[in-house]
């Protein structure tokens, strides 16, 4: 460290003093060779667990991932120094689709392109110097780890939790490949073009819904949670209390069963929907060419919620009828592409007057609209108009409730005739899907939703007709993958014993990683060397699973692994010391099927006795994402070329206001697009290596950390990064400067001036405001900024006597510490440029404020007359009102602004400003 302590002191005062490839490889090999942040249990200091979403292995970091591990490591080692003894693993999210397309782009194996990225990216973190405990890093695609997860998987089958069923999926017909419905674009395969199917096929399911009032219930004990994802949470989870109700078929034995939150519009039910996946639907097409037809186009449409909720809606007549259970009326039944098979009972009673869905349904086919809830207002002047007619009141105030309509044309059937009038305007415009009270309904006229629920809950009960229960949004979690880069499910298929798990002492099942891979089809699926084996129960032939795991399997329980590297068994008792996760950090993106998977699995463990926690996580923080401007020039054929923006100069005019751009390499214009987030697609991603080469890594992390609060959105801009190093620089500057002195004396409170202890103060705040931000608010921006004031009046404090000196020293090693959690290269080499012998800073505690040095002799007060700003006045901190409105009333400019007025009242608010009225 000697070189660079060397070089602090050599070029004190030089902009060039401060050079970061030098400081970083310094730093980083000190931290490495000490073996700085690898941890162990440690019952005597409070353990804290800060844990960063681990990553794809996609081939290089970007900014998101930057932003996201600085803010994890900017906790992390703000925590160490507070004296705790801190986790900050770091591991890779490895299976998944991208590595089989890029094998296929690039003529190689998955496993090849996974690990040659791996070197890459562990290389980049490193270089970013990031507290990571590298001796806990893993990959998921390596067989000791996934192993852990597939002995889960076949006690889970043991007990009922994991299950085999039919389901309907995206089916490519070309790549011979489920796809998600994320992969299919307007109806085709993402990669194929080909269009996709949808098909039943068997799939793996773990019964997530057995936790679905836990998890829910569970959102309740995590505070420090954000709201936005708890209610996303909540809205998944989607619990909902109802009624199941039968329709009797016509020539049927068997009812037509469906779910409904909103038994209070049954009355208002004018035809039922089901899907083209449901027996009856099949039923009806072996003697109906035309609806056999239709069923066949529906299989090629998506089957997620969003999608079907977005498309044109689409139907078709089976020609059955269902009984109204109340009523008796009979009711048509439709096959609509909106209906799912695999959500409730695959079929849904259509109330078009009071569901927008089945109303603009019922509008494409004419099918009836009737009104059955109507809202207070409707309610009350029905009441009031039965109220006039039953008095014999004129014809003035029955008008008034008809908004002046014929009293004549009404008479006693006024009421009837303004809820058809409504009913009419709903016919015309949109479905009433508030809550309200029951009109047309019969008994049940007058009730408002919970009066209906419970009635007609009561009548088909009794009657065995229907019965209350509580429903659910949450489906099973559907665990099956038809791809190859994944963990393989460890089951068995005996001709006579059906599914067997793997034997536990068999396990694990590896995948095989040297293959040459096509895309085309599964290598484990087209191997049958690798599927034959025999029957663990009744030892016959037999053959493998060839579907993998979902990728998510992986990312639900890799927290927990951290805690119990090298354990015989999934975890070990290691994991009760950390656990929960105190600090998670990832993309709000995450917060739904991640975050949900994440707290079920966790149960899962909990429940095989693995670990005591309830929820893996106390506290949550999502960060914004990284946006960029984009910058393209139009194509011949209309399609935009986009340009990276390292390759684009702003233009600006004299103001500093943008006015154009131009491409650096022909000077010639191109247009400026939206700041949208960093992709691919719009070629808007700024390289972090190329900006850590430039200015350092400390810089980087300093921009990402400063440029916005971490829940919002960050724009990137390399003039706000070439302001960071500014800062760095005279940073640099002045503490070498300063360390070249001869000596450091001790602040002596008692014999400091007014100077000397305003900046002492200063100083002191500084420390509570940056204490505050980093470790309770999180709020990094904020917190740079108060050091930047800090540096600020250094610059501008020449105060060179012994004190002043004294001061100036231990504002700069206050400042070096306070910064260590956001630039830890510059501060671990400034700390030993003053005097420090070498150790990791985050060993060295926190600082604390000094209250004697917070006390203020002087108050600085605003002097408003007539509620305007006139002057500031400076008083003793204990001045009493009378002192500060005779400082006030004889300032100068005061005087001037209240020459030729009368004093009418003074109003002196203590510590903040004194208000004179004058007229």
């Amino acid at each position: 460290m000697q070189d660079i302590q060397d070089q602090g002191s050599h070029d004190q005062g030089n902009e060039q003093g401060y050079q970061p490839q030098a400081v970083e490889t310094a730093a980083q090999r000190y931290w490495r060779e000490q073996r700085a942040y690898e941890v162990k249990e440690d019952a005597s200091r409070p353990k804290f667990y800060c844990l960063s979403m681990l990553p794809y292995p996609s081939g290089a970091l970007h900014m998101g991932h930057v932003r996201n591990y600085t803010i994890g490591d900017v906790i992390s080692r703000y925590q160490r120094m507070n004296g705790k003894n801190v986790l900050q693993p770091m591991g890779w999210d490895a299976f998944g689709l991208p590595a089989e397309n890029a094998a296929i782009k690039n003529k190689t194996a998955p496993a090849k392109w996974t690990y040659q990225n791996i070197e890459h990216m562990r290389g980049q973190l490193q270089r970013m110097g990031f507290a990571y405990d590298w001796t806990r890093e893993f990959a998921t695609c390596r067989p000791d780890y996934y192993r852990w997860e597939q002995l889960m998987f076949t006690r889970l089958m043991k007990k009922g939790m994991a299950y085999r069923k039919n389901a309907v999926v995206n089916w490519d017909p070309v790549d011979q490949t489920v796809l998600a419905n994320e992969q299919v674009v307007d109806g085709r395969g993402w990669r194929s073009g080909a269009l996709v199917e949808k098909r039943e096929i068997p799939q793996w399911f773990l019964k997530i819904t057995d936790y679905a009032q836990e998890l829910l219930d569970g959102l309740d004990t995590l505070p420090g949670w954000p709201d936005a994802v708890k209610t996303m949470q909540r809205n998944w989870i989607g619990r909902s209390e109802g009624l199941e109700i039968h329709f009797e078929l016509e020539d049927a034995a068997e009812p037509l069963t469906v779910f409904t939150t909103r038994p209070d519009t049954l009355l208002g039910v004018t035809f039922v929907s089901i899907a083209g996946e449901h027996p009856l639907a099949l039923k009806a097409a072996k003697g109906n060419a035309k609806l056999a037809s239709f069923l066949e186009e529906l299989k090629h449409g998506g089957v997620s919620e969003a999608e079907l909720e977005t498309q044109e809606k689409r139907g078709m007549d089976t020609g059955l009828c269902a009984i109204h259970p109340i009523s008796g009326e009979k009711i048509p039944v439709w096959v609509a592409n909106f209906v799912l098979m695999g959500y409730g009972t695959g079929a849904v009673m259509a109330v078009p007057g009071h569901d927008q869905r089945d109303w603009e349904f019922a509008r494409k086919y004419s099918l009836p609209i009737k009104m059955v809830v109507v809202d207070r207002a409707v309610l009350d002047a029905v009441a009031a108009i039965q109220h006039d007619l039953s008095k014999g009141v004129g014809a003035d105030p029955v008008r008034a409730a008809l908004g002046g309509g014929s009293v004549d044309a009404y008479e006693t059937s006024a009421a009837v005739q303004l809820i058809a009038d409504f009913e009419a305007s709903v016919q015309q415009d949109s479905a009433f899907t508030e809550r309200g009270y029951l009109v047309n309904s019969g008994e049940f006229d007058g009730m408002d939703y919970a009066q209906a629920f419970e009635a007609m809950a009561a009548r088909f009960e009794r009657e065995g007709t229907g019965l209350r229960r509580v429903n659910w949004r949450l489906r099973d979690w559907g665990v099956s993958r038809q791809r190859y880069w994944g963990c393989p499910i460890p089951v068995i298929y005996c001709p006579k014993c059906d599914a067997v798990p793997v034997p536990e002492d068999q396990l694990p099942v590896v995948l095989p990683e040297d293959v040459a891979f096509s895309g085309m089809q599964s290598p484990i699926k087209a191997d049958p060397e690798w599927r034959k084996t025999s029957c663990p129960q009744c030892g016959g032939p037999a053959e493998r699973e060839t579907d993998t795991f979902d990728t998510f399997m992986e990312s639900s329980w890799y927290y927990a692994r951290y805690t119990s590297p090298g354990a015989s068994d999934q975890v070990d008792e290691r994991a009760n010391y950390w656990l929960p996760v105190d600090q998670y950090i990832g993309g709000i993106e995450h917060a739904i099927l991640h975050l949900l998977y994440f707290r079920f699995y966790h149960k899962l463990m909990r429940d095989a006795g693995l670990v005591k926690a309830d929820e893996p996580a106390t506290n949550l923080l999502c960060q914004g994402m990284v946006i960029a401007e984009t910058f393209y020039r139009d194509n011949a054929d209309g399609s935009k070329d986009w340009l990276n923006p390292a390759d684009v100069e702003i233009q600006r005019d004299e103001k500093a206001r943008v006015i154009g751009a131009v491409l650096k390499s022909d000077g010639q214009p191109v247009k400026i697009g939206g700041t949208e987030k960093m992709s691919k697609s719009k070629n808007n991603g700024i390289d972090p290596q190329a900006m850590v080469d430039k200015f350092g890594a400390d810089t980087v992390r300093l921009f990402s950390m400063f440029a916005a609060p971490p829940e919002q959105s960050l724009e990137w801009s390399e003039a706000g990064v070439e302001g960071m190093a500014r800062f760095l620089r005279r940073f640099w500057r002045e503490v070498t400067t300063h360390a070249s002195m001869p000596d450091h004396p001790v602040v002596d409170p008692s014999q400091l001036d007014a100077g000397q202890k305003t900046l002492r103060r200063q100083l002191h705040e500084t420390i509570q405001k940056v204490t505050d931000d980093l470790g309770r608010r999180h709020s990094f921006n904020t917190a740079i900024a108060a050091l930047m004031e800090l540096l600020n009046a250094l610059n501008k404090f020449s105060d060179q006597s012994e004190q002043g000196r004294a001061v100036r020293h231990e504002a700069l090693e206050t400042m070096v510490l306070l910064l260590n959690p956001v630039v830890p290269h510059v501060s671990h080499t400034l700390w030993q440029v003053l005097g420090h012998a070498e150790s990791v800073l985050e060993d060295q505690p926190w600082p604390q404020a000094d209250s004697a040095a917070l006390v203020r002799d002087s108050l600085t007060l605003a002097v408003q007359v007539n509620g305007k700003l006139r002057a500031t006045i400076e008083v003793a901190a204990h001045a009493s009102k009378e002192e500060a409105e005779a400082l006030a009333r004889a300032h100068p400019q005061v005087v001037a602004f209240l020459e030729g007025q009368t004093v009418r009242k003074v109003i002196v608010v203590p510590g903040k400003i004194v208000n004179i009225v004058a007229g």
